[in-house]
């Protein structure tokens, strides 16, 4: 099929396809009344030219009736149009077909050498008939003789009018029509990509939501299982001595309540980050990425405040869930309506640091674990960036519950080592003492997974597995600024 064919049917992708090769009817209805008019003509012309020649009359009505329907071809074959055209043009037929034959090719995708070609011998009979022709007529006028260089520039002009018009106008439209053909294109091109980045944005959404899942997930296990784990630690000693030394009771007991006090603070905290961040989320200009550092500053700002208070007996120290709530309740914009809970984003810098490390190691010596710490080096002013100082401390955390929960009665040492360019920190525990009373802590397996992830995302190096002596050890290296 021709270009001037595929594209009408671009155009009419709405429309009934016509019959044969017309992508649709009005197409076919135009070519036939335009054969039926080129077959008059011819046939008319026709008679003319066999009475000239001396011929038959019906030889040229059947010469005419055969030349005209050729135009019903000119969307498929434009090219023999065209060479019918040029072989009836000495017998001065077919001027109709002529005009539209050269039309058609030239908005074709023949090549344009053939459209130059055919167009060339076009001219050419033109010229020569339209050349007899009026030589002839001029000839039989006795008072005008001009010289044959006039004849000949009149027939040249015959012939340009005749063939030049078709196909520039064919050539324009042509043109026109490969331009819209390439802007649809285009605009389908386009169409699809932005279907793409769509699909792709919204697949990038749900990485990030479920990323965010993952990060407050990770967050609340760090923040809530060390406390809890603390607290069923205490709960077994009471009960195990309840009845020998109840003043060690009384004081294992205060230390229960705080940490249950501490970690429903936490919890509280956590959670009124999370309805601050669905229920304001028009009232406030902090992006919802932002979420879990507003978690882990807040369970970091309780988790210091408690820990150098944690060691003093019957929790004198320690201050009650409902007085740290209601300071990270209050704000610039007063306290949370209907007692929630809400908490603005603490700088990064305020979360838990390298420096809270003896407070949370002597959170476990409290609660009866053999625990050293060494640390080798001086780290400068800003060593490090606060999420590898947080990083570091949540490995150690994390470190010291899995000890609680699967080795009770172990020795703990942790490490830490200030090297250039970078931190490490080793904690390794002994296997567990005979006699140690195992608390019964449950496991939910993602308290490694959680340090993994922590330290690779920051570009670090993460190691742990069971030692020779039967115990475990935990190792993680983390780069500087």
């Amino acid at each position: 099929m021709t270009a001037t064919g595929a594209i009408e049917a671009t155009g009419a992708r709405d429309a009934p396809a016509g019959p044969w090769w017309w992508p649709r009817r009005r197409s076919a209805v135009l070519d036939v009344s335009l054969a039926v008019v080129s077959t008059l003509e011819t046939a008319f012309e026709g008679l003319d030219f066999a009475g000239d020649a001396g011929l038959p009359s019906w030889v040229g009505l059947l010469l005419g009736l055969v030349v005209g329907p050729v135009l019903l071809l000119r969307r498929r074959w434009p090219v023999a149009v065209v060479l019918v055209s040029i072989a009836v043009t000495p017998a001065q037929m077919g001027g109709l077909l002529s005009i539209v034959g050269l039309y058609s090719l030239a908005v074709s995708d023949a090549p344009r050498r053939v459209v130059g070609l055919l167009a060339g011998m076009s001219v050419v009979g033109t010229l020569v008939s339209s050349f007899f022709t009026i030589r002839q007529d001029v000839g039989g006028e006795p008072d005008f003789h001009p010289p044959t260089w006039f004849v000949l520039v009149m027939a040249a002009a015959v012939a340009l009018v005749v063939t030049a018009p078709p196909v520039l106008w064919g050539l324009y439209v042509a043109a026109r029509r490969r331009l819209v053909e390439s802007l649809r294109e285009r605009a389908d091109g386009l169409e699809r990509e932005l279907s793409l980045l769509a699909d792709r944005a919204e697949e990038r959404a749900e990485w990030a939501r479920n990323e965010e899942r993952t990060r407050i997930a990770r967050e609340m296990h760090d923040v809530v299982a060390h406390r809890v784990s603390l607290m069923v630690v205490h709960a077994a000693a009471l009960q195990a001595v309840a009845l020998k030394d109840p003043e060690k009771a009384s004081r294992n007991a205060g230390l229960v309540g705080d940490m249950g006090r501490q970690a429903l603070t936490e919890l509280r905290e956590m959670l009124g980050v999370l309805r601050t961040g669905e229920g304001a989320s028009g009232r406030s200009s902090a992006p919802v990425s932002d979420e879990p550092e507003r978690l882990v500053a807040v369970a970091s700002k309780v988790k210091s405040q408690a820990a150098p208070d944690s060691g003093g007996a019957g929790g004198a120290g320690v201050r009650s869930g409902a007085s740290v709530a209601a300071e990270a309740g209050a704000g610039p914009g007063g306290p949370a309506r209907g007692g929630a809970v809400v908490v603005t984003a603490e700088p990064e810098g305020e979360g838990p640091s390298l420096a809270d490390l003896d407070g949370l190691v002597g959170q476990s010596r409290v609660a009866g674990m053999a625990v050293e710490l060494s640390v080798d080096g001086v780290a400068g002013a800003g060593a490090y960036p606060p999420g590898a100082e947080q990083t570091v401390y949540r490995v150690v955390q994390e470190a010291l519950t899995n000890v609680h929960k699967h080795a009770p009665g172990a020795r703990v040492r942790v490490r830490l080592a200030h090297r250039e360019g970078e931190v490490a920190v080793q904690v390794e525990n002994g296997p567990s003492e005979r006699g140690a009373a195992d608390v019964g802590l449950p496991s939910g397996g993602n308290g490694l997974v959680g340090m993994r992830e922590r330290v690779t995302g920051l570009g670090g190096v993460f190691v742990s597995g069971p030692t020779e002596a039967g115990g475990f050890r935990v190792s993680a290296v983390l780069p500087g600024r």
